[in-house]
């Protein structure tokens, strides 16, 4: 496999909603089955995904909450587990695993911990698991407060 490409597909929420408020589950199927050629095509794909948020909130009904950090991460929390399992009923057809990885800045700022997520990414993509990346929104604050 020394011809294979590593590919990082970030999809903002913007892009899995289609604009809507709802989560666009045809655009996703079409999504995951180009990412998922390109995976047997030997290539190593990443997604970088967002709509947590979205998706809790979708899930719930679309409840109208006060626009405070903490409604946010409650329809994080919510639609978080939603969406990666979204994910993975979708990368199952094809006979792909995914490995979730919910990261916040601290995590990147901190040495230890950045080398700890870049191993675990490391050993995800040596066997052949789709790593599916978010911003743990449920606990990160600054990271929320702007366009969500």
């Amino acid at each position: 496999m020394s011809d294979s490409q590593t590919l990082v597909v970030k999809l903002g929420t913007s892009v899995l909603t289609g604009g809507s408020r709802r989560l666009n589950r045809a655009h996703i199927v079409e999504l995951v089955r180009q990412c998922a050629q390109l995976h047997a095509a030997g290539h190593r794909i990443v997604i970088v995904t967002s709509g947590a948020i979205a998706a809790g909130r979708e899930h719930l009904g679309y409840p109208e909450l006060p626009a405070t950090i903490a409604s946010k991460q409650l329809l994080a929390a919510v639609g978080q587990s939603r969406l990666i399992q979204l994910w993975e009923q979708l990368f199952s057809i094809y006979g792909i695993h995914i490995g979730q990885m919910l990261l916040t800045r601290a995590d990147m700022e901190d040495r230890e911990r950045f080398l700890n997520a870049r191993d675990t990414l490391r050993a995800l993509l040596d066997n052949h698991i789709v790593p599916v990346i978010n911003e743990n929104d449920a606990v990160a604050t600054a990271e929320i407060k702007v366009g969500r």
